[in-house]
């Protein structure tokens, strides 16, 4: 066969991904997302999603899909300029850009592609990035597609960041990149810092705020509202696809005349279909919700409280931080594997995170809470992690 050559390939680094622990499996769930999920006929304790406020299963949103598809159809079969833009893209994009405080928003298929379309159509040869060395594979993937100068700095080291700005003095444009949750860690970008410099040095922020939207912030407007820097903020990029529905979609938010630019421009969003219609409104319900009432982002907080209290007490070590991403440190790559895998038989899932995921030596499992989580279910977690913990020598 003429492509032998590429399978023997291949065939040989998936064997030594195998032997080194790396290979990823993909358990299947047998129902739908939530707090509890069904995974090789039995249920489980969900504490692996994105699913921070509940909202991927929540009945209004769910009622908002099926409107959407009823009203608009399933899909658009098209690009947004072409023939791709329905009434309800320009209400969620205006709603989206309310939402966040910012004067306009273009949607994308996933954060990935807003990313990936965002710096390679801003940015050229006359210009500097300086990108936060923690930041998501996204931004780090679309900062590959420009040609502008990169400089990269140690994770939120900030003594670092000015050198680079510094030495950026005669860049026509300077554009800070950072993540504003680093999602193995749950810690936050130094924001107020991050602005200050910028103010400086006339530098531009990029915050991806995936993990915070709706989560962070009195309003759930994420990291920037969380740290009083919502309006310092340049450019907002974020997913529909966590705690927004939980379903796809992303967004690039920030001042007209570069949501302007980026529709005329940016290649991820010229040339993929639109956002389909009923994620569209499902989304716009999410937003509403979250915008409307904080008692979601309350039990969110409470909820990974009383397990990061729980953990804590019975000798485990977390990464500290103020969000629902929960970092259990263990170290060895194989005995977060091992771990993973006994707390499933207990009724638990959560993942193992190893090299290449998170640094060498410092492999995890990172739990993420959810607002749909009951007391029970936390309780029934933290007893979990005991046991095993107790039997695999953790604590």
């Amino acid at each position: 066969m003429a492509d032998r050559q590429l399978i023997d390939v291949l065939q040989g680094q998936l064997a030594e991904l195998e032997s080194r622990g790396l290979y990823k499996r993909e358990r299947q769930l047998q129902g739908p997302q939530g707090a509890a999920i069904r995974v090789a006929g039995r249920e489980v304790i969900n504490f692996c999603a994105n699913n921070y406020l509940g909202l991927a299963s929540h009945p209004a949103v769910v009622e908002a899909a099926h409107e959407g598809l009823g009203r608009y159809g399933y899909g658009l079969s098209s690009v947004r300029f072409i023939c791709g833009t329905q009434d309800i893209h320009k209400q969620l994009e205006k709603a989206i850009a309310d939402f966040l405080g910012k004067e306009d928003a273009i949607l994308y298929t996933s954060c990935f592609d807003a990313n990936g379309g965002l710096f390679e159509t801003l940015l050229g040869e006359e210009d500097t990035i300086l990108s936060d060395e923690l930041n998501h594979a996204s931004i780090i993937d679309g900062i590959r597609l420009c040609k502008a100068r990169r400089c990269r700095y140690r994770h939120s080291d900030m003594a670092e960041l000015e050198r680079g700005l510094q030495e950026a003095a005669t860049s026509r444009v300077r554009m800070i990149a950072t993540d504003g949750v680093f999602s193995m860690d749950g810690d936050l970008a130094r924001l107020p810092d991050i602005c200050a410099l910028a103010d400086r040095y006339q530098a531009a922020v990029m915050v991806d705020d995936s993990h915070a939207t709706g989560v962070l912030g009195a309003g759930g407007r994420g990291t920037p509202e969380q740290q009083g820097v919502l309006e310092r903020v340049d450019i907002l990029t974020s997913t529909l696809g966590k705690a927004l529905g939980g379903a796809a979609g992303g967004f690039t938010s920030g001042r007209q005349e570069m949501v302007d630019f980026l529709r005329q421009r940016s290649r991820p969003y010229l040339f993929s279909n639109s956002v389909p219609p009923m994620i569209v409104l499902a989304a716009l319900k999410a937003v509403e919700l979250v915008a409307g009432s904080g008692t979601l982002r309350e039990r969110l907080h409470a909820n990974a409280a009383r397990l990061r209290g729980a953990l804590t007490v019975a000798g485990f070590q977390l990464r500290p931080g103020q969000h629902p991403i929960l970092p259990v440190m263990l170290g060895d790559a194989d005995l977060a594997s091992k771990m993973a895998d006994r707390l499933l038989e207990r009724g638990i899932y959560v993942i193992g995170f190893s090299y290449p995921v998170v640094p060498q030596g410092q492999a995890r499992i990172r739990i993420q809470v959810s607002a749909a989580h009951t007391p029970e279910q936390l309780d029934r977690a933290a007893r979990a992690f005991q046991e095993v913990g107790k039997e695999l020598g953790v604590i």
